[in-house]
């Protein structure tokens, strides 16, 4: 059970920078949803993009906060992600490219240099706000496309053990993002 429990929290991670591009899941062509190689390789190009978002904002982040949040991210999704290869092993699944892998990287583009352009508070506050959104769309999301459209069984219950860690990096998202409108709004006086 703690194996299982495990994958189930590594898989989850990989999806926490997915939430932009998870909408474009529902549009793939024809109607049809993912297919497990899609899944798996949705998850393992969010995984790769929220490893890098947590890089960028550790190089750029000025609050302690945003740091120690980038920071989790970074050391989760590194870990994550050779969790998800192992499992996408296990299960024979070869990762395959999508519409919505292909708009996930294309979005992360856009968004990296949006990032890039930003300093001090106002990349600290953009960081934090990119990764709430993400967390938000992501639990909708996996609840109602991915969940439904994985085909394997263990993959599907991966999938389902993801959205309470998922709820647990939006909490502490929010937290940070609360404390950083808090302590903009005391230095305005």
């Amino acid at each position: 059970m703690t194996f299982h429990m495990n994958k189930a929290v590594v898989f989850a991670a990989a999806l926490v920078c997915a939430a932009t591009f998870l909408p474009t899941v529902q549009a793939q062509a024809t109607g049809s949803g993912p297919t497990d190689p899609q899944i798996v390789g949705i998850v393992g190009t969010a995984n790769r993009i929220d490893i890098d978002y947590g890089n960028l904002a550790l190089s750029k982040a000025k609050n302690k906060e945003v740091r120690g949040f980038a920071q989790q991210m970074v050391r989760d999704h590194s870990t994550v992600q050779k969790s998800v290869d192992d499992l996408s092993a296990k299960l024979g699944v070869t990762p395959a490219d999508s519409a919505t892998s292909a708009s996930l990287k294309a979005q992360a583009e856009q968004t990296t240099e949006k990032l890039k352009a930003l300093h001090g508070k106002a990349f600290d506050k953009a960081y934090i706000d990119n990764e709430v959104a993400y967390h938000t769309a992501v639990i909708k999301e996996i609840r109602s496309v991915l969940i439904p459209d994985a085909q394997n069984a263990e993959l599907k219950s991966a999938l389902q053990g993801t959205v309470p860690l998922f709820q647990g990096h939006l909490e502490h998202a929010q937290n940070v993002q609360a404390s950083l409108g808090a302590s903009s709004h005391k230095s305005a006086y």
